[in-house]
């Protein structure tokens, strides 16, 4: 139980990644503060924990709007009793070049996956700072963090900045004991990428990386409990790369 007693608050907690993470932690001892903007998948995963003992409520949080992420970490701390791990799960995903790419998605990629990581990071250090402790860990991507690629010039500049703002945030808050990570997923079997691209393009996409083949929500939780429990206590601004292998040949 290698979160036992702690209170986690996990965006995007509907599906994939921040689906698994959330039934991880839980499954570790953490109260978990499951929130997204689709209440049908939030509450599936709440009852997912519960239904394994767990203890988990829903808040439903459109990341981009701050009046929002500010209530849910207030009710987080006031329902739970504390606030000692976020995890930065919500995120979208579009394709296409700087032409192809409007106004508006430009934006909305932003907005979720950038402005959403800061927005929710700014409200959880207010907790953390006053504790003297705590763990956030965002999600950026192989893709942005590392390197780029092709027909998704939104996507990997928000990921970028989700990298440097982990980084940011680490140097500024290590002495107030907080630590901030990123994990970098390469290709990840979640409904996203499945919405994304055609099932021959994924099965073609993951034969070209060393594991030949998608990693697994799981997987991906798996190194998000690493950094959220006190086995990575010396472990700030760090980018944990879990990507069967991409980005070693890249």
């Amino acid at each position: 139980m290698r979160l036992q007693s702690q209170v986690a608050l996990v965006t995007g907690a509907a599906s994939g990644i921040a689906r698994a993470v959330a039934v991880r932690f839980a499954r570790e001892g953490a109260a978990v503060m499951a929130a997204d903007m689709s209440e049908a998948g939030g509450m599936e995963t709440v009852e997912e924990i519960r239904r394994a003992g767990g203890n988990a409520r829903f808040a439903r949080l459109d990341v981009s709007n701050a009046g929002e992420v500010k209530a849910v970490v207030e009710r987080t701390v006031k329902e739970m009793g504390d606030l000692h791990v976020l995890f930065n799960g919500a995120g979208i995903l579009t394709y296409g070049t700087a032409l192809e790419t409007t106004d508006e998605a430009w934006s909305r990629m932003m907005a979720v996956n950038l402005t959403g990581t800061f927005l929710c990071a700014r409200a959880a250090l207010e907790h953390m700072v006053s504790q003297g402790r705590g763990s956030i860990i965002n999600v950026a991507s192989t893709t942005g963090s590392h390197d780029a690629c092709a027909h998704a010039a939104a996507y990997v500049s928000s990921k970028g900045g989700v990298t440097l703002l982990t980084r940011s945030m680490a140097i500024d808050y290590a002495r107030q004991g907080i630590r901030v990570n990123a994990i970098c997923p390469g290709p990840t079997d979640t409904p996203m990428l499945r919405k994304a691209l055609t099932a021959e393009e994924l099965e073609a996409f993951a034969k070209t990386y060393p594991m030949q083949r998608l990693g697994r929500p799981e997987e991906i939780a798996a190194a998000a409990l690493f950094l959220a429990s006190e086995d990575a206590s010396f472990v700030t601004g760090a980018l944990l790369y879990v990507d069967g292998g991409q980005t070693a040949e890249v």
